[in-house]
């Protein structure tokens, strides 16, 4: 689909130059003498490269057409993860260094995106909280308040994390998959 290049958003999927590009960022100038343009930082999602690249505002580029389906988490070997279609049982795997550190919130049977290209499978998308166990965290030193601090924390998957002074080791809590911040004590 094509569009022009004022519409060029963060996170897009362009093709462009016989590749797909993840766009990391965008600014829109309008310089004092001279035509508008966008500024585009991109990504390339087979050969990890980036490139700046320079679009006038009339000019269109295509944007990607993803499917997105839905998958249940199966289980990982050394280099993937593979994932099974709940509807027809189809099981598809996806490189770990795709998925990331996104990679150890995943837990057997969570539903989650993936987004195909080519009947390839190039991104997931996490549900926006999971739920996650505190294996160690320190001691809250006495006196402190919840608004003024927080204390670091392990949790079962091995991320660390900062969480209120509340919380002791072995609580479940809800972790916001997008940016990895503690949300509420279950």
């Amino acid at each position: 689909m094509k569009i022009n290049a004022s519409e060029i958003r963060v996170g897009m999927l362009l093709e462009y130059k016989n590749d797909l590009w993840q766009v990391l960022k965008t600014q829109h100038v309008k310089p004092g003498k001279g035509g508008a343009f966008a500024q585009v930082e991109m990504k390339s999602v087979n050969k990890n490269t980036k490139l700046n690249e320079r679009f006038r505002s009339n000019e269109t580029v295509e944007k990607a057409s993803l499917e997105e389906i839905k998958f249940n988490y199966s289980y990982e070997d050394e280099n993937n993860y593979f994932f099974m279609n709940p509807k027809s049982f189809e099981q598809v795997q996806i490189k770990k260094n795709i998925v990331g550190e996104k990679g150890k919130l995943l837990t057997e049977n969570l539903e989650v995106d993936l987004s195909f290209y080519n009947e390839n499978p190039i991104a997931i998308d996490l549900p926006n909280q999971v739920k996650c166990k505190i294996e160690t965290t320190d001691v809250a030193i006495k006196g402190q308040t919840v608004s003024s601090s927080y204390k670091p924390a392990v949790l079962s998957n091995g991320l660390n994390i900062q969480v209120p002074p509340f919380i002791e080791s072995g609580d479940d809590i809800i972790l916001d998959t997008r940016s990895l911040e503690y949300i509420k004590k279950v």
